[in-house]
Order: C-alpha cells, then structure tokens, then sequence
C-alpha cells in the first residue's frame, strides 16, 4: 500500500482504540463493573461498538479497527477498576497495562515503519506459549484471590510492578523510536539497502533496549498482580527467550555489519542479566 493508506490506518486504529476507550463514559458503571448487571452493561456496550465498526468498515480495515476497539474497551474496564474503588484494583493496572502495550505496538510501528505495518504489529497472536502465559496468569490470580484475598492487596508491591511495567513500556518504545526504519518485529535474515548500525540514544546503553524493555514489563505485570508462581516462570520463560531471540539476532548482526558491530558488541552489554549475546568468533 502507499504511505498515504498507511498513514489512514495509523489514524483508523487511533480511532478505533478511542471508541472502546468511551466504555469509561457509561453511567452508573464506576464501582460495579464486576457485579450481573455491569457485566451485562459491558457487553451489551461492546457489542454495539463492535455493530457499529461492521458497519463503517469492511474488510482489512475492520481487521484493523475491530482490535484496536477491543485493546481500547479492555483499557477503559481497566480505568473503570482502577478508580472505581474495587476490591479489584491492581487487576485494573494490569489490564492497561497490557492494552496499552499491545495498541501502542500498532501505533508507533505505523509511525516508524509503515512498510512492515501488519496485524500482526499488535502482537495479539505473538505464540501460542504467550498466550498460554497470559492465561496462567488469570488463572493464578483468580485463584489466589478467592482462596488468600489479602494477597492481592499488597499495594506496594503491586505499585513496585507498575513502575517496572512503566520502566519496560517505555524503554521498548524508546528504542523502537530510535531506531527507526530499522525497527522490525520479525528478525531480518537479508540486509535492505535502508538497515543502518543504530549505536545512539537508548542504543548506546544497552545493545537490545527493545528487549531489556519486554523483559521488565512482563515481569512487572506479575508483580502488578501479586503472583509469586507467575512472578518466577515469566521471569524464567522471558530469560530463555530473549537469550535465543539475541543469539540468533545478533548472528545476522554480524554478517550484516561485520568488524562495526563487532566492535559494537565488545563495548556495549545487552543489560539483561546473565546474556552475552552470540559469541564471537576468535
């Protein structure tokens, strides 16, 4: 597509993301979003969001709009259980949390580079391990909340988690803008004439920021939620992964860029504990 529809599907997905926020502007739901008749309230609300987006866009454009809606509507259930005084408040920091992560994706990529831009740029279907951790997460809190409700309310700790969710959020955003065109979801096996080294800004502290970024906010959504079994397996999985995804980066990095990133390697870390990166030859 030219970069003018590009540009369009950046604003689309603006718009979009803003319609299911509106959620927050329903009556009479502040304070109730968990009982019968605030489930209720919700669903019929998002169903009529979701009528309406059906009715102003076909196609690939719906794809587009129909998942930013629904990042944002999960966002504003979150505003709504963060300050409507529920028992389930920090589950609230985490919804946004996690709705914020997954539209902003979307959105800085289509400002970055509109040529990868795709729907996979929101990460929803990531793995199907990711979704697997997602689900183990709810799991362990609903759980835990039923069984130790008093766990749940530990608002330090869980004040400790949005800061590290915040830290991340930023960090990867920071990078992915610094970057640039450079910025890719998918790991690159050929050098395009437009790849460039980036070694400034965030680059010239940590050699994957984008990841140190990711490592700390998906710790910090299991200690917004207070689970200590989550807390050591997403620390855990993220270690593993990342340290697979530098390896194999850092492999290509090399054959793209040879002795400069080399030399790149050897004076900058990547800031995650424990990971060197791909090992260079003798």
């Amino acid at each position: 597509m030219a970069g003018g529809g590009l540009a369009a599907e950046g604003r689309l997905s603006a718009a979009s993301f803003a319609l299911g926020l509106s959620v927050v502007l329903l009556p009479g739901l502040t304070g109730a979003p968990a009982t019968l008749a605030g489930r209720a309230q919700l669903a019929i609300y998002l169903a009529a969001i979701n009528v309406l987006l059906v009715l102003l866009y076909r196609g690939f454009h719906y794809q587009i709009a129909v998942r930013a809606c629904f990042l944002g509507f999960v966002c504003g259930c979150g505003l709504i259980l963060s300050f409507g005084g529920s028992s389930w408040q920090h589950f609230g920091w985490y919804l946004c949390s996690l709705s914020l992560f997954h539209y902003s994706e979307y959105l800085v990529t289509a400002v970055i580079n509109p040529r990868s831009l795709s729907l996979d740029s929101f990460l929803l279907n990531h793995s199907a391990e990711y979704k697997l951790a997602a689900m183990s997460s709810w799991v362990e809190f609903t759980i835990e909340k039923l069984i130790f409700p008093d766990m749940k309310q530990v608002t330090w700790l869980s004040f400790l988690g949005l800061l590290m969710v915040l830290f991340g959020e930023l960090l990867r955003k920071a990078a992915m803008l610094t970057a640039g065109s450079n910025f890719n979801h998918i790991v690159q096996n050929e050098k395009a004439e437009s790849h460039r080294l980036v070694t400034s800004g965030v680059y010239s502290w940590s050699r994957h920021p984008s990841y140190v970024g990711w490592f700390y906010w998906s710790i910090g959504t299991q200690v917004i939620l207070c689970n200590p079994i989550c807390i050591v397996g997403y620390t855990m999985a993220s270690w593993r992964f990342f340290r697979e995804r530098i390896e194999e980066e850092e492999i290509t990095l090399i054959q793209f860029f040879g002795v400069d990133y080399e030399l790149y390697k050897k004076k900058i870390p990547t800031r995650l504990p424990f990971i060197k990166g791909a090992k260079l030859e003798p």
